[in-house]
């Protein structure tokens, strides 16, 4: 992968956007596709790494944990591991992440209305 050059034009018309725009902002830590459906899910309650797995069949292993390990630097994610044989890791959200549950049911809200054809123009 080749390095990001900070100086550059395109990184710093990132950061202003980063800085100056709360939609950049709020989209670089949950931004994609898996994120916010992790995000929806952990709303409901503490799970642990499996019940993710089966909570979204269509996530591979790799692009959970990926956004697992993303979501928890970004400090919207606990990660609680018990110290005992076999490992007991559960997964809550951080107070940033439950900040987010109004929003994340808002786009839930929003989806339903939208499929069930309420938003649908004539």
């Amino acid at each position: 992968m080749a390095e990001i050059k900070e100086s550059s034009t395109i990184q710093q018309n990132k950061k202003y956007a980063l800085d100056s725009c709360p939609v950049t902002y709020v989209m670089e830590k949950i931004g994609g596709f898996w994120k916010p459906i992790i995000l929806y899910h952990l709303s409901q309650g503490d799970k642990r790494y499996s019940e993710l797995k089966r909570a979204i069949p269509a996530v591979t292993e790799k692009m959970l944990i990926q956004h697992l390990k993303q979501l928890e630097a970004d400090g919207l994610v606990v990660r609680i591991a018990k110290p005992v044989v076999p490992p007991h890791v559960t997964y809550q959200l951080s107070e940033a992440g439950k900040g987010l549950v109004p929003v994340i049911g808002a786009m839930a809200d929003w989806a339903f209305q939208d499929m069930s054809g309420k938003y649908t123009s004539t």
